[in-house]
C-alpha cells in the first residue's frame, strides 16, 4: 500500500478519522504470500512467513520535531476503530527536503486511486510495443549507469536522495529505483528455504541486499513514496519458477509486485524477475538483467501474473482464473526477441492422427530449434521469412514436454533462448512419420538458405514426395559457390560415398539441378553442403529435405562414378545408371564440351561422335566388369583422362 502523507493546517487542530480501506488496498496484506520466482527460476510456490494480516499495521509517513502523524490500517474483515488523535502542530510543515541538483522538491503523494477506463488496455496485446507507455531506453542510459553506481545503506531515505539526483521526470524517477533494486537486491534463495530470518521490511532489504519477492515489491513501494510518486503492492499468482504447463491455481497467492502511476495511469512492473534468475534446484542466484517487467504491457503482464484483484490486469475485458490456467506461457524472451504471436494459444496440444503443430509469427528473420522431451528427432520445422512452422510426431502416447527456442539471425554468437512450452498430449501414433536420424531441423529451403545463395528453390516445402523412387531438385545459385549433396538412411544401406553416388549434380549457367535416384523405398535425408569457388576450405553444411517413397518396387542403382575431369557442366543424358546390363548395346549421350576425342572402353574401345554439342555412340558390355568413358582434351596430347565409371552386371 502507498504512504498517505497530510498536508498540515497553519493552526493547531485535533482530528478524529475512521480509515476505511478499499479492498484492493489491502487484498495483498489479506493472504501469507509464497513465492514463486521466475523464468529460469525463483521460488517454489511455498509460505513464506509474513505477520499476521490481523496485525494493526502502523504507517508513520514522515516526523520532525513539531510533528508526528501515525495512521492505523485495519483489514475490512476487522471491526474498525477511531484511529488516534492527529495532533498537528502550528506552522506550515512540509516533507523531508530531497533536493538534489536538478530536482525540486518532492510533494507528498496522494493516496494511489484504483484503476479506472482510463488505465485499461486492449486485450489481446496490439502487437505494437511490449510496454505500456512510449520508453526510449537510449534516453536512460547515463541515469541507467548513474543508478548502479549508487551505493548508499545506511537509510533507505539517502539512497534515494542519492538515486534521484540524475532524476527529473517522475519517470526518470522510477528507472532509477528500479535500475538500483535490480542490480543490487538479489533473491535470497536461502530466506527462501529458512523463513525464520527472513524480513520483508525496506530497512532490512536494503542492509541485507537480499530478499524473496515480497521484500523487492516492499522495497519498491517505499522508495517511490519517499520520491512522491504513488505506488501499490500488488499480489497474485504467477507461472514462474514450479510452474506445471496446464496446472491450476487455487489458495493463497504465491507471488508480489508494483504498479506505479506516471502519466495519469497505472503500469506495472516486477523488480523481482528484472533482477536475475536462480538455478533449477533453487540453491544459486544470478544476477542477470531484464528490461522486460519494466512497465511491462499489461496484455503481456497477464501472461504470467494474475492478480488477487482483476482490476489490477489493467485489461478490457479481463481474464478469469481459468483463462489465465489455459493460455500457455510466453517466456519474456519470446517479446524481446521480436516474437508476435504463436498458435495455438493454449499450453496444452492434443494431436490430431499423431500430429501436432505450431506457429510463431515474428518481425525479423529469427532462427528456431525445439526439443520434444529433450530430442528434437520426432518433429519438422521449416523456418519462414516472418516466423516458423513446427509439426510434431510423437512416437509414444501420452504427454510430452515441447519447448521452443530461438535467436537473432544476426550475430553468430547469440545463445538460443527457450521462448516457448507446452504440453503435447498425444493419443495415437503416426508410424509412418518416423524420421531418420539425420535429418537436421530446421528442414526444407528458407530464407537463411536463400542468404547462401540457394535462391527460387523447385520444392519450397520441406518433404518431397516420390512414387517411383526418382526426384529432381531444382536451385538458382545466386552466388559463385560449390555444391556438395548426399543422401542418408537409417538402415545402414547407404555408404558414404553411395550417399553421394546416388545425386547427380547438372549445371546449367547458374542453375543446379539435383537428380535423385532412390536405392529402396523409406524415408531418406538429402543433404546440401557449399562452399566459396574460391575457398580451398571444407564444405558448409546449409540444408536438408526430407524425402519418402513409399512405393516397395522402386529401387534404383547409383549413378556413374564421376572424376576429377568430369566438369560441372557437363552432362549425362544415358546411361543414367551406374549398373549397365551385361551383353548389351548399350546407348551413350553425353553433353561435354571443349572435349578433341571421347572413348568408351569396354572389353574393346568405342568411339564416340559428336552432334550438335552430345557425344553419342553405342559400346556393347560383353567380356567386361567395368566400362570406362575417357576424353581427349587436346588432339595434340596421346594421353587420355577417366571421367566417367560404369559397373557391368554379373551374369
Amino acid at each position: 500500500m502507498g504512504t498517505m502523507d497530510f498536508k498540515a493546517d497553519p493552526s493547531a487542530v485535533t482530528i478524529n478519522l475512521l480509515l476505511i480501506v478499499h479492498p484492493e488496498e489491502t487484498a495483498s496484506k489479506q493472504k501469507g504470500q509464497r513465492e514463486r520466482q521466475t523464468e529460469g527460476g525463483r521460488g517454489a510456490g511455498q509460505q513464506v512467513s509474513r505477520e499476521p494480516c490481523e496485525k494493526t499495521q502502523t504507517m508513520t509517513p514522515y516526523s520532525n520535531e513539531e510533528t508526528q502523524v501515525t495512521v492505523e490500517i485495519h483489514p475490512k474483515n476487522t471491526t474498525g476503530q477511531l484511529i488516534k488523535k492527529l495532533s498537528l502542530g502550528k506552522g506550515p510543515q512540509r516533507l523531508p527536503s530531497l533536493r538534489g541538483q536538478d530536482n525540486k522538491g518532492f510533494q507528498s503523494t496522494e493516496a494511489p486511486r484504483s484503476p479506472g477506463g482510463k488505465d485499461l488496455h486492449a486485450y489481446p496485446w496490439d502487437k505494437s510495443s511490449l510496454k505500456s507507455m512510449p520508453v526510449d531506453l537510449r534516453q536512460f542510459e547515463k541515469l541507467d549507469a548513474y543508478a548502479l553506481k549508487v551505493n548508499v545503506t545506511n537509510s533507505v531515505e539517502e539512497l534515494v536522495k542519492a538515486l534521484l539526483k540524475q532524476a527529473r521526470t517522475d519517470l526518470e524517477k522510477v528507472r532509477a529505483i528500479w535500475m538500483w533494486i535490480c542490480h543490487h537486491i538479489e533473491y535470497d534463495v536461502v530466506g527462501y528455504r529458512d523463513k525464520s530470518q527472513l524480513s520483508s521490511k525496506p530497512i532490512d532489504v536494503l542492509q541485507t541486499r537480499k530478499s524473496v519477492c515480497e521484500g523487492y515489491a516492499e522495497l519498491f513501494e517505499h522508495m517511490c513514496s519517499i520520491a512522491g510518486i504513488q505506488c501499490m503492492k500488488l499480489s497474485g499468482y504467477s507461472k514462474g519458477f514450479g510452474y506445471k504447463i496446464g496446472q491450476t491455481f487455487t489458495g493463497e497467492s504465491d507471488h508480489a509486485w508494483n504498479a506505479v502511476y506516471l502519466e495519469g495511469r497505472w503500469h506495472l512492473l516486477d523488480s523481482t524477475w528484472g533482477s536475475g534468475s536462480v538455478d533449477d534446484s533453487l540453491t544459486k542466484f544470478t544476477f542477470r538483467y531484464n528490461e522486460f517487467y519494466f512497465l511491462t504491457h499489461p496484455a503481456l503482464f497477464i501472461n504470467n501474473h494474475f492478480p488477487d484483484n482483476s482490476n489490477w490486469q489493467l485489461l478490457k475485458p479481463t481474464l478469469t482464473l481459468k483463462d489465465f490456467e489455459n493460455n500457455m506461457l510466453h517466456k519474456s524472451n519470446f517479446y524481446m526477441l521480436g516474437l508476435l504471436s504463436a498458435q495455438p494459444e493454449t499450453a496444452v496440444i492434443p494431436t490430431v492422427n499423431g500430429k501436432a503443430s505450431v506457429l510463431v509469427d515474428c518481425r525479423a528473420a529469427t532462427l528456431f530449434m525445439f526439443k520434444l522431451k529433450g530430442t528434437d528427432e520426432h518433429g519438422l520445422m521449416t523456418l519462414k521469412k516472418h516466423g516458423m512452422k513446427l509439426d510434431i510426431y510423437p512416437q509414444k502416447t501420452g504427454s510430452h514436454k515441447l519447448q521452443i527456442f530461438a535467436k537473432p539471425s544476426k550475430g553468430s554468437e547469440a545463445i538460443y533462448k527457450c521462448v516457448l512450452e507446452y504440453v503435447v498430449e498425444c493419443k495415437s501414433v503416426d508410424k509412418a512419420m518416423r524420421f531418420p536420424k539425420d535429418l537436421h531441423q530446421p528442414v526444407g529451403p528458407s530464407w537463411f538458405t536463400e542468404r547462401q545463395g540457394f535462391l527460387r528453390p523447385s520444392h519450397p516445402d520441406p518433404v518431397i514426395h516420390t512414387n517411383d523412387g526418382r526426384c529432381s531438385v531444382t536451385f538458382t545459385l545466386g552466388k559463385d559457390i560449390s555444391v556438395l549433396a548426399s543422401l542418408h538412411c537409417d538402415n545402414g544401406s547407404l555408404t558414404e560415398d553411395g550417399g553421394r553416388r546416388h545425386i547427380m549434380q547438372i549445371h546449367r549457367g547458374n542453375q543446379i539441378e539435383l537428380k535423385i535416384h532412390l536405392p529402396h523405398a523409406g524415408n531418406f535425408v538429402l543433404k546440401i553442403y557449399a562452399k566459396k569457388k574460391s575457398d580451398p576450405g571444407n564444405y558448409d553444411y546449409i540444408f536438408n529435405y526430407l524425402i519418402t517413397c513409399l512405393n516397395t518396387e522402386a529401387k534404383w542403382p547409383a549413378f556413374p562414378q564421376s572424376y576429377s575431369k568430369w566438369a560441372a557442366d557437363y552432362e549425362i543424358l544415358e546411361p543414367l545408371s551406374g549398373l549397365l546390363p551385361a551383353n548389351r548395346n548399350v546407348q551413350f549421350k553425353l553433353k561435354m564440351h571443349g572435349i578433341a576425342k571421347v572413348l568408351v572402353q569396354a572389353e574393346n574401345t568405342y568411339p564416340l561422335t559428336q552432334s550438335r554439342g552430345y557425344w553419342e555412340g553405342t559400346c556393347n558390355t560383353s567380356g567386361c566388369r567395368e566400362v570406362y568413358v575417357m576424353v581427349h582434351e587436346n588432339a595434340n596430347h596421346s594421353f587420355y583422362s577417366h571421367v566417367l565409371k560404369y559397373e557391368v552386371e554379373v551374369q
